[in-house]
């Protein structure tokens, strides 16, 4: 299966797709959360606001990890060995560390300067992953 993703002409771009579908899912939800966490429409109650776009958040992550996995198992030898894979799977495993941090002190119920500093620092982690994952093809 994972040599037809390599040498299928579709396999591989289709799961680019994927992947950057999932990826906009997930950052375009995290920014807009971030807006809100900052004021911007603050008429929108966070709490609900949360539950949607961190729910359409996971999904994208879900399309982001499937599709990536996939490519991953294609080209494995390749990709342990290019040094801005490596650095995205760094990035992948703090944004974690920093996602579950922010829940687990309830960023989302103090809105206080950590949240902000949080939130700041996910959009940050999260658009170097995204710079990483197109540096993959060029080293």
């Amino acid at each position: 299966m994972f040599t037809a993703i390599k040498t299928h002409v579709w396999a591989f771009p289709a799961l680019e797709v994927v992947h950057i579908s999932g990826i906009a899912l997930l950052l375009g939800n995290l920014v807009l959360l971030e807006l809100r966490v900052f004021g911007l429409g603050s008429g929108l109650p966070v709490k609900e606001l949360a539950r949607l776009s961190l729910g359409v958040a996971v999904v994208g992550f879900t399309l982001a990890v499937f599709s990536g996995l996939l490519m991953f198992a294609s080209q494995p030898a390749e990709l342990l060995s290019n040094r801005a894979f490596t650095l995205k799977m760094l990035l992948l495993f703090i944004a974690g560390c920093n996602a579950a941090w922010f829940h687990g002190r309830g960023s989302l119920d103090k809105l206080d300067a950590w949240a902000r500093a949080q939130m700041i620092l996910s959009t940050l982690i999260w658009l170097a992953v995204v710079a990483c994952g197109r540096w993959i093809a060029y080293l």
